[in-house]
């Protein structure tokens, strides 16, 4: 078939190989110049079923209570008039349940899980040059309290298959070299040795690349306005260039998707949950990261990409506004600069704010819903990077009628 993807961030670039690997003829249309430019641009860069925990668990509802008063808190509240950041924080906060939490981050881990090992065999295809570490990421604790509260939590993923390590102070350090400067204030970490960092914009380029090599056309540059629809069948997708017409059409547009579904009567229960991160080049500094870690108590992650850190934190249920100031960083600038002294050249930073485009279970949206020939991939929160390309396989899966790996109802939304 020709089928259309609309979205070239890293779950449309995805989606657009695996269907090109069935034989489909794709075109992709994106709004940017280029793909990977929005959310997909200024992630941690972790591809980490490890850290597959659910947003949506029973410590978010004080949390977001405490960020309306106290703004330093990794879960932020912004009240708006749109109604949408209402309800949809509603059908979140009904997800926050001890036993809707843990079931929905087994669900996630099983996605995460699986889309690592379709990455993995990509790699072994098509092989790609990303910063990638595969050496494993470190989740570190500073009190032993929260270290042990850490491992309690952590068996939910070691019951279903994570692969995990406790170490100890010393056992932190020696991971971790560069972690020297607070290795007095360091109780423990949790190391998941499969888990592992690479820019997802450098993977998403390249891949990109590797489509257009095999046929696919990207339309770049091109705004969808409309989809066009009759009865149960999309007709075409208008943009501001003309109409698009394909066989079959995959929604692969984040925090657009929502936008666009309703116009056609489809209730997509996506909201835009509002990140942040600095990029930040190491230079001659002589102790960067040498692999991604998480400050399990500030929820800052730090991810090496070459010759540059990677500096992420918050969650702010804050609409579709993503502008920022330098106050918006100092905290997760402050954290990193204890952490890592002479780790990199801070006064160079460069600051980004995006857009997560999340589920209240914090799964994907993938597969048909009122059209017949109108499929979905979109929805991936805060690890899309980790779940995009089990979610291409499946959804390649889907559109072919084959079976997929793990049963759809299982892990979407």
């Amino acid at each position: 078939m020709h089928i259309l993807v609309m979205g070239g961030g890293v779950v449309g670039v995805t989606a657009a190989w695996q269907l090109l690997k069935d034989g489909h003829k794709v075109t992709l249309v994106e709004r940017h110049a280029g793909v990977a430019e929005d959310t997909s641009w200024g992630n941690a860069g972790m591809v980490a079923p490890g850290h597959s925990f659910t947003w949506s668990s029973p410590s978010a509802p004080f949390t977001l209570l405490k960020s309306l008063f106290a703004r330093n808190q990794a879960l932020r509240f912004t009240p708006s008039l749109d109604p949408r950041l209402w309800t949809w924080s509603l059908k979140f906060l009904a997800q926050c349940t001890k036993s809707k939490s843990e079931y929905n981050t087994v669900r996630k881990h099983r996605l995460a899980t699986y889309s690592q090992a379709v990455l993995r065999e990509t790699l072994a295809e098509v092989p790609i040059a990303f910063d990638r570490i595969d050496r494993g990421i470190l989740y570190f604790y500073r009190q032993a309290a929260r270290l042990e509260t850490g491992i309690a939590h952590m068996r939910i993923l070691a019951d279903d298959g994570q692969k995990i390590e406790v170490l100890d102070r010393a056992g932190v350090l020696a991971l971790e070299p560069s972690l020297a400067a607070v290795g007095d204030r360091i109780a423990g970490g949790i190391y998941c040795p499969t888990d592992e960092t690479g820019s997802c914009a450098a993977f998403t380029r390249e891949m990109a690349k590797l489509c257009r090599g095999s046929g696919a056309e990207f339309r770049l540059g091109e705004r969808i306005e409309a989809i066009e629809a009759s009865g149960d069948e999309v007709t075409g997708v208008r943009t501001n260039r003309g109409t698009i017409k394909a066989d079959a059409y995959v929604m692969a547009l984040g925090n657009e998707s929502p936008r666009l579904a309703r116009r056609i009567g489809v209730d997509l229960p996506i909201y835009p949950i509002k990140g942040y991160s600095l990029t930040i080049p190491i230079g001659e500094q002589p102790h960067p990261p040498t692999i991604g870690s998480v400050d399990e108590e500030n929820l800052v992650a730090i991810s090496r990409f070459g010759s540059h850190m990677r500096v992420t934190a918050t969650a702010e249920f804050a609409g579709y506004d993503t502008s920022h100031k330098p106050s918006d960083f100092a905290f997760m600038s402050k954290v990193a600069r204890e952490l890592y002294p002479q780790g990199a050249r801070y006064d160079e930073a460069e600051m980004w704010a995006g857009l997560r485009p999340m589920t209240p279970s914090n799964l994907p949206i993938i597969g048909r819903r009122k059209h017949r020939n109108l499929w979905y991939d979109t929805g991936h929160g805060h690890i899309g990077w980790t779940m995009s390309h089990g979610s291409a396989r499946i959804l390649a899966d889907l559109i072919a009628g084959r079976k997929p790996a793990l049963p759809i109802d299982e892990i979407t939304a």
